[in-house]
């Protein structure tokens, strides 16, 4: 006897996905689609983490569609109430991490600050650098600056610099080498 309502329809094309069946999966994540990303974003009030949810439930419905039991319930019921879940997790999830961050910054403004020793070494050592960094050739100071104080790889200096990435990487090794004299000698 064919299916005949939406609920009967869905729980059939759910009990295909469980079979493996490709095209029943497509088709109900056609139909339920709408209502999944509805739910999460009603739960989440961002399209992009809504988006990740719906994705996260409908790979949870093709992984663990054999789970489904029509006896406990529809297939739209059970879908809906994995979104719920993610959505309710996810929302937990990001109060949790805002928590954590307020209490550290609370414990980092509570912490004593450094000991005056340390920033007048912290301030020298900056000095001994920034001197050894002017004694090398400019060339060796672009690459071995971008590189070691700006961060970018040795293809992004190459293309800031407009030279090749095997010369990029010869002026930061020979860069690097004046810079270990200098601070010894100083």
């Amino acid at each position: 006897m064919p299916a005949t309502t939406i609920a009967e329809i869905e729980t059939t094309l759910l009990d295909s996905v469980a079979s493996g069946d490709p095209s029943a999966f497509s088709e109900l994540y056609d139909r339920m689609r709408p209502r999944v990303l509805g739910l999460a974003m009603r739960i989440l009030r961002d399209s992009g983490h809504a988006e990740e949810v719906a994705q996260e439930v409908f790979l949870e419905v093709w992984q663990s569609a054999t789970q489904f039991d029509g006896g406990k319930g529809s297939a739209t019921g059970w879908i809906l109430r994995k979104t719920h879940s993610r959505a309710v997790d996810r929302v937990r999830s990001a109060q949790s991490r805002k928590l954590r961050e307020a209490r550290i910054g609370l414990r980092d403004l509570n912490e004593p600050s450094e000991d005056i020793a340390d920033t007048i070494s912290l301030r020298i050592d900056s000095k001994r650098v920034e001197r050894a960094l002017g004694a090398l050739p400019e060339s060796q100071r672009q690459a071995v600056a971008l590189a070691h104080l700006g961060g970018y790889s040795h293809s992004e200096v190459s293309a800031i610099l407009k030279v090749p990435v095997g010369t990029v990487k010869t002026r930061i090794r020979a860069g690097i080498g004046r810079l270990r004299e200098e601070l010894a000698a100083a």
